[in-house]
């Protein structure tokens, strides 16, 4: 009954009235364990958007009532400040459904083969100039015989983005963060972003990919951070057939997130545009 009620921390103790009745009640405990967590997660989840669209939404109404009520004047800081908190609510709203359809697998990969080093220095080349703004500086170390992947280059560029934006949040100036990618192992290809930052507790890597999850919430989200970016990537890096992972020695010791590929094998083929769920 209590369950019923959604009082997922109720737990079966053991009564030693045998096996089967001690297995039932062990399963009936890791049930309530997963309810309890995915019932935190929720509340989480939606605490953190509704707070994630509290803040652009009362600079809108503030600015929108002055200039109504002729206080402030359409002019180009107001223009730009107006412009940046809608397209930070357009990116919550684009960020939401894209993970929502990256894990249920409704995402159509438009992949074809694409050279890994091209990709990375791609990706570099794209967050030259924001890494240069906070004086962080970005590494290139690219195995040149790598090769290539069947890849939708779009969705692959968005991983590689989350995960350079990530490491910039997490870095302080005078810091550094290396993109880098090689051959891992026979018929894989690891891309590595490494940085010099804030680096992650062994508590909290479990969770780093979860939706809306911050080890330093106040920090991610004055750097506009939605929170959904490594979900995001760790849902369309398995689409792609392979895995995002994350390690760190430690707080204040850096992190490091790697993805893992298939490589292109050559001696086959593949169609053009192919379901996330293949």
């Amino acid at each position: 009954q209590a369950m019923a009620r959604s009082r997922y921390d109720t737990r079966v103790p053991a009564m030693g009235a045998g096996a089967e009745v001690d297995a039932l009640a062990g399963a009936f405990n890791t049930m309530a364990a997963q309810l309890e967590r995915t019932e935190d997660t929720r509340r989480r989840m939606l605490s953190d958007l509704a707070h994630e669209m509290r803040t652009p939404i009362s600079v809108l109404t503030v600015y929108l009532e002055a200039l109504q009520d002729e206080v402030a004047h359409w002019d180009e800081t107001t223009s730009e400040l107006m412009g940046e908190q809608l397209a930070r609510l357009t990116r919550l709203v684009e960020d939401i459904n894209d993970v929502s359809r990256a894990e249920e697998g409704r995402i159509i990969l438009d992949r074809t083969e694409q050279p890994v080093a091209e990709l990375v220095r791609a990706a570099a080349e794209a967050h030259r100039e924001a890494y240069a703004a906070e004086g962080v500086a970005l590494n290139i170390d690219v195995d040149e015989t790598a090769g290539d992947i069947e890849a939708d280059r779009q969705r692959m560029g968005q991983v590689l983005g989350n995960l350079l934006s990530n490491a910039l949040r997490h870095t302080p100036a005078g810091g550094q963060v290396t993109l880098s990618a090689n051959r891992q192992g026979p018929g894989r290809v690891a891309i590595r972003v490494a940085d010099t930052g804030d680096g992650i507790s062994l508590e909290q890597i479990p969770h780093v990919f979860e939706r809306f999850y911050r080890g330093d919430t106040a920090r991610d989200r004055d750097h506009g951070g939605s929170g959904i970016g490594l979900t995001i990537s760790k849902a369309l890096a398995e689409a792609h057939g392979g895995r995002l992972t994350a390690t760190s020695p430690g707080r204040g010791q850096g992190a490091v997130f790697t993805v893992e590929l298939p490589a292109h094998q050559r001696t086959g083929s593949s169609p053009a545009t192919v379901s996330a769920r293949n």
